[in-house]
């Protein structure tokens, strides 16, 4: 969080509308922290989107004509994400969707880390380390309870780097990791 992925996404579909191509834009109906009806960066950047539940959906609000869909908050949708991108795409749409590819707890936040294995170009940006200032990979929860889904900015969330990064809850690769030593000594 606090890359700047949504402010890479508009300006990516601002470029497009500057080349006369039509775009469309969609997130998920759940994400409403700035602006129910567009997507709104961290710095209030904005583009008019439509809200939706489920990626199949933009089947039935595809203008005829576009060319662009843009997509933000992609890790909050179903996996059926990944086979609307791709037919998009099959069907000669450029599809740019913006997301977090791991969660607060630093384990792969699907669908991401699947579109990102099938995409043509993957740019991944990086926040600075609240802690330290240096690049920051992470995302440290810092409210809001266990669930893998909570919608929020800066009131829930901060961006760590690899050292500063606490999941709340242990990982199991780090579980593994301390049971082994436990063996061991």
């Amino acid at each position: 969080m606090f890359s700047g992925k949504t402010e890479e996404l508009i300006r990516r579909l601002r470029r497009a509308e500057f080349a006369r191509l039509q775009i469309q834009v969609f997130k998920p109906i759940i994400d409403k922290r700035y602006n129910e009806m567009a997507v709104t960066s961290h710095n209030m950047t904005t583009m008019d989107s439509l809200p939706i539940h489920d990626a199949e959906e933009i089947w039935s609000h595809l203008k005829p004509g576009t060319k662009v869909v843009g997509i933000d908050e992609g890790q909050f949708f179903s996996a059926n994400l990944v086979q609307v991108a791709q037919d998009l795409a099959d069907r000669g749409l450029r599809v740019i969707i913006a997301g977090l590819d791991t969660d607060w707890q630093g384990k792969p936040f699907e669908p991401m880390p699947t579109l990102m294995a099938i995409a043509e170009s993957v740019t991944k940006q990086h926040a600075v380390c609240v802690v330290c200032g240096a690049q920051a990979s992470r995302t440290q929860r810092t409210s809001g309870g266990d669930n893998q889904v909570l919608v929020g900015a800066h009131d829930s969330y901060e961006a760590r780097c690899r050292d500063h990064f606490k999941p709340e809850v242990d990982q199991p690769t780090l579980d593994w990791k301390l049971k082994r030593e436990m063996e061991i000594s």
